[in-house]
């Protein structure tokens, strides 16, 4: 920003110098004309040769503040391009997020399924100890098969989870996969 402050001075100091050429050759151009086969005086020379050098001056200055112009348009389509990747990349973080919660939610199944195993095994181990004493006991055998049945929801609810899991990481993929050929759905 200060490079275009100090081109915007100096190209402001350039035109007033320019001004007061110009005024001075209107007012010389107001003085009697000379005659066309007298030779331009020093002086006007001089000025002719400043206000070129002014004009050139001019317009390199211009010529830069259009390179400065440029590339800071440059710049703030980059800042642009990199607010529209920040949207993507909230996009896959939120997809990150869901992944975690379905990992969470698949581990808690998988305890759940470890603890109503375990459960299992107790149980049988004492249904065993139990037939081996020749005495049947309803309750070993109806905590038993509460064991074994909340075992079998446990694997259900686990396998559930993992489709789930699967399935949430195959959509973004079939999301952006070409058209399927007719007949077959995702």
């Amino acid at each position: 920003m200060s490079e275009i402050d100090d081109l915007q001075r100096r190209i402001t100091a350039a035109m007033q110098r320019i001004g007061t050429g110009v005024e001075t050759l209107a007012a010389r151009a107001q003085t009697p004309a000379v005659p066309a086969t007298q030779e331009p005086t020093p002086d006007q020379v001089a000025l002719e040769e400043a206000l070129e050098e002014e004009k050139l001056a001019n317009a390199q200055l211009e010529e830069r503040l259009r390179a400065l112009k440029t590339r800071h348009g440059e710049e703030i389509a980059a800042l642009k391009a990199g607010a529209d990747n920040s949207a993507e990349l909230d996009a896959l973080r939120a997809e990150l997020d869901a992944q975690h919660q379905l990992m969470a939610g698949l581990d808690k199944d998988l305890q759940r399924l470890r603890q109503a195993n375990d459960q299992l095994r107790d149980s049988n181990e004492a249904l065993r100890r139990a037939n081996e004493n020749g005495v049947g006991e309803p309750e070993l055998i109806n905590r038993a098969l509460e064991a074994e049945l909340e075992g079998l929801r446990a694997a259900r609810a686990t396998d559930l989870a993992e489709a789930n899991a699967v399935l949430a990481k195959l959509e973004p993929l079939l999301a952006g996969a070409p058209n399927l050929p007719e007949g077959e759905e995702h």
